[in-house]
């Protein structure tokens, strides 16, 4: 752990209560740990660009969200769980399953709703669970997650664990009525819940500016005695030390804790969006100068950890792993008529 991130908030000698925490400097990666952000994230990066490539053949359907440009958010937060951890989020979800460990075979195969899909090809790309791996979804209702994750959190509180509860959302859904009733019971009762909102600017098609009076989010939980902190969300070091921070925040028994991620989407809200309402250069520019990604592999060549074919090489078999996903999903057999009566209550 770096040492700024060891920054939590520490009670007094008197006794008091904690000071809230305050964003933490970024993370000193090992060479190790660069490598294993790279990987992580452009695994994510290449899966949704395979996607998106098999969103437009045809072979899926429905609604699709892509993660393009926010990789970092969840790759530097799962480099600070422990096991047991949760993780919830909403529709825009296929990073955050990579990153907790689901296999690209289950993910992409549920895309094409196939039957070694991880919902049985019955969920799609907003509705896929594990929980072998603590992932509770993939929600397609805006804002809904947020009181599930409140209730994992709950849960965790219940049984005496040190587990912690990721909620994810975005700006759009910070402005739903149940975010601010869970963020209230959340506080009364010292939930272990870190509420990640991760603002890439333009919710569903509205910029921030113009559809919230707040726009700095880490300041949503004010009225709940919420601490919170803005984070580059681009710069995976960055989100890793503010998740090590927030997750000591937590496990003390100090409560719920707020990190705005403040991140990008480089596609629009989902595969049927335009993105009219920004401009090209807009989007050019982040990718060009903030793109997680790309300052990974700038540090790595940099120190001389690695040079630019060990790179591509890693990022060739990054593709293998994603083809190999891609193709399983477009052969495995779809799921039999009898799926349609299994996982309901009657």
């Amino acid at each position: 752990m770096a040492a700024a991130a060891k920054k939590a908030p520490t009670k007094s000698k008197t006794g008091a209560k904690p000071s809230a925490p305050t964003t933490p400097k970024p993370s000193e990666f090992s060479k190790e740990q660069e490598l294993e952000a790279y990987r992580g994230m452009l695994l994510i990066r290449r899966f949704e660009e395979k996607a998106g490539q098999l969103y437009g053949m045809g072979f899926i359907g429905g609604f699709c969200h892509l993660y393009i440009g926010q990789e970092a958010v969840v790759t530097g937060m799962k480099m600070a769980l422990v096991d047991g951890d949760q993780m919830i989020t909403a529709y825009r979800d296929h990073g955050h399953m990579l990153a907790m460990d689901l296999s690209p075979r289950g993910v992409m195969a549920e895309l094409t709703g196939r039957r070694s899909g991880l919902s049985h090809g019955k969920g799609g790309s907003m509705h896929m669970f594990s929980k072998e791996k603590h992932f509770y979804g993939g929600h397609g209702i805006v804002g809904a997650q947020v009181s599930l994750g409140t209730g994992l959190a709950f849960a965790n509180r219940y049984r005496g664990n040190k587990n912690v509860s990721l909620t994810y959302f975005g700006d759009g859904a910070a402005n739903q009525g149940q975010v601010y009733e869970s963020f209230n019971m959340a506080s009364l009762w010292k939930l272990p819940v870190i509420y990640i909102i991760e603002n890439n600017r333009y919710a569903m098609g509205t910029s921030v500016s113009r559809s919230s009076a707040e726009t700095d989010f880490s300041h949503r939980g004010a009225s709940f005695k919420i601490p919170g902190m803005q984070v580059d969300g681009m710069d995976v070091r960055a989100v890793k030390a503010a998740g090590e921070v927030a997750t000591e925040w937590c496990r003390s028994g100090e409560g719920p804790i707020i990190l705005e991620m403040q991140t990008y989407r480089y596609r629009g809200h989902s595969m049927s969006d335009p993105a009219k309402y920004r401009s090209k250069d807009e989007v050019q520019k982040m990718r060009s100068e903030h793109d997680p990604i790309e300052q990974v592999k700038a540090r790595l060549i940099s120190k001389k950890w690695a040079t630019e074919d060990e790179l591509k090489a890693i990022d060739k078999e990054v593709r293998d792993v994603v083809a190999d996903a891609a193709d399983f999903a477009q052969t495995d057999p779809e799921p039999d008529a009898s799926e349609l009566w299994t996982d309901i209550t009657h």
